[in-house]
């Protein structure tokens, strides 16, 4: 299939036209709804980003609108993230507004392609002890970032949130704001308190709307606004393109879409469980977060991501097409266009206490619990992953989780995995040369995966084998095998020879052999003429070689005949 079919599958369908007309009067009161709660999360964002407000509202609207005509899903809505600001704020620090941009930029060229190379289906084998634990050291770091503008004090310098919290603490203890900390405990308490009694009421705008007329109504110095907003978005732009750091800013980009793809459809998929009949396309979902993050930078805002909370009240209340997620952006451009100088009179406080009770939300106590309590493995996964996160930064906090946790899950499988003696099957033999048979011969089953994680435990048992002439291995339930199994089984085979020791294998699949054959272990099977395709044959083949070796006597003609073996005198 080329790259232009795969292009035009993604892109909107009649199904989706057919699905808007449905129930247009549900959505666009859901779609207003969400701009309600969006508005003080993005403005909020902005300022949490380096960017400003503008940016984070700029953001909600351009990536709000494209990524809800062009995404996977019926009711995602997409916008800033907490998420997304931890990992544009070292950006920000090192490189500017402008890495900023130029990495949002990149990393939606990057979602396209990887829409376009279906990659969406591998997002969902991240596990859920590393999604857990990504979004509590998340939360944590989103409520470290409020604490400057929750104390009203200058951000201080620093990429490291713990650091720069640090320093915020003592300039606070020098010159205290208590009028910032109160705007911000009472908006985050209204917000909490609030929503769990009446949770379909907008806390969070009441509470900034409050907030705002008693620091205006009270000439509060201490309260600091947002500041000027312009009335409008800016005309799209190339200029802020830092085209000499390009190179310096792929490992950023790289994070970023990571970060975008696995948010997205995590919220995506979220979505579909709050539903019914319900079910995104994760191809197209990155593709219309791709659109929507290679936009936002061209009107001067920040990357974007599907946003869980802002979906979840979009389903809640009550949405049923993306006709709400694309009202919810119309309504936001309404009020830069209208309300711009209202806006620009937020307390930075206020929007601080929103964040602040948007981390507190983001976690889901019962589900950190039940990560716990499964297993050892994956507490590991989630506490590692959250301080990971915590410490460090997003990307090394998903590969360190993801690392953790597909080392346990190979330690785990390869746990599985076991070499048995079996007794051998008596066939046509009578108990006598049954027992004699076993004093010679000894069989070995392998269960389960034979691959680099287990290899090496079999070849140390299957080398101190115990003082015998025949070795048979039975590989019919191995269930895998890679090199280092086939090198290993091939390492034993050599090593009983030159002690003296035959090995015959039996029941190996078809699958098996190009992997044996890869290394010679196969070769090396059939240049002795010992691979056979049932136990039985093997033990026959077996009893023969220890006859012509001298060690046991030939069978009586008439058990040779019964069992189907040639006797020696036929054999000549």
């Amino acid at each position: 299939m080329s790259v232009g079919t795969r292009l035009l599958g993604l892109l909107p369908r009649r199904a989706d036209v057919a699905q808007v007309r449905r129930s247009p009067r549900g959505d666009l009161l859901a779609g207003l709804t969400v701009a309600i709660v969006a508005l003080p999360l993005a403005l909020g964002f902005g300022v949490s980003s380096g960017l400003g407000a503008e940016a984070g509202l700029a953001t909600a609207v351009v990536a709000g609108a494209l990524a809800a005509v062009f995404g996977g899903s019926n009711l995602q809505v997409s916008g800033p993230t907490g998420a997304m600001t931890v990992v544009l704020v070292p950006i920000m620090a090192e490189y500017g507004p402008s890495g900023v941009l130029t990495v949002g930029l990149m990393a939606g060229v990057m979602l396209v392609v990887l829409a376009v190379l279906r990659a969406g289906k591998y997002m969902r084998y991240v596990p859920a002890p590393v999604v857990e634990g990504f979004s509590l050291g998340i939360a944590c770091v989103i409520a470290l970032q409020q604490v400057p503008n929750a104390l009203g004090v200058d951000k201080p310098e620093g990429e490291r949130v713990l650091v720069v919290t640090w320093r915020a603490l003592g300039e606070f203890t020098q010159h205290p704001n208590w009028t910032a900390v109160a705007f911000a405990g009472a908006v985050a308490a209204v917000m909490l308190v609030g929503s769990r009694r009446w949770p379909k009421v907008p806390f969070s705008i009441l509470a900034v709307i409050a907030a705002t007329v008693v620091a205006q109504l009270a000439g509060l110095d201490d309260a600091r606004p947002i500041g000027d907003l312009p009335s409008g978005l800016p005309a799209p732009s190339l200029a802020f393109l830092d085209v000499p750091a390009l190179g310096s800013l792929f490992t950023a980009a790289v994070a970023v879409a990571a970060l975008a793809a696995l948010e997205s459809l995590l919220s995506a998929s979220v979505a579909d469980g709050m539903t019914v009949g319900q079910k995104h396309d994760p191809d197209r979902e990155l593709f219309g977060q791709g659109l929507a993050n290679i936009a936002a930078p061209l009107f001067g805002g920040v990357p974007a991501t599907g946003a869980i909370a802002r979906t979840a009240v979009n389903v809640r209340t009550g949405a049923r097409s993306r006709l709400a997620a694309f009202t919810h952006a119309v309504v936001l451009a309404v009020i830069v266009f209208t309300l711009a100088p209202l806006v620009s009179r937020i307390p930075l406080a206020a929007l601080a206490g929103v964040l602040l009770a948007t981390a507190v939300r983001m976690v889901e106590v019962g589900s950190l619990r039940a990560m716990a309590r499964a297993t050892r493995s994956d507490a590991l996964i989630l506490v590692l992953t959250a301080v990971a996160t915590l410490a460090l930064d997003l990307v090394y906090a998903v590969v360190i989780g993801l690392a953790v946790a597909g080392a346990l899950a190979l330690r785990a499988v390869a746990k599985q995995a076991r070499l048995d003696q079996v007794p051998l099957d008596h066939g046509d033999h009578s108990a006598e040369e049954h027992a004699l048979l076993a004093e010679h011969i000894v069989a070995y089953r392998i269960d389960g995966p034979l691959f680099f994680a287990a290899a090496h435990r079999f070849l140390l048992e299957l080398a101190e084998a115990a003082d015998v002439h025949v070795v048979i291995v039975r590989m019919s339930r191995v269930t895998t095998i890679d090199a280092t199994g086939a090198l290993v089984l091939k390492d034993v085979v050599e090593k009983l020879n030159r002690r003296g020791i035959a090995v015959m294998a039996s029941g190996i699949r078809s699958g098996q052999r190009r992997v044996l054959d890869s290394v010679g272990a196969l070769d090396l099977l059939r240049l002795e003429g010992r691979e056979y395709a049932t136990t039985p044959e093997a033990i026959q083949a077996a009893r023969r070689y220890l006859e012509r070796a001298g060690v046991l006597p030939p069978l009586p003609a008439q058990v040779s005949r019964a069992a189907g073996v040639p006797t020696q005198e036929a054999a000549r």
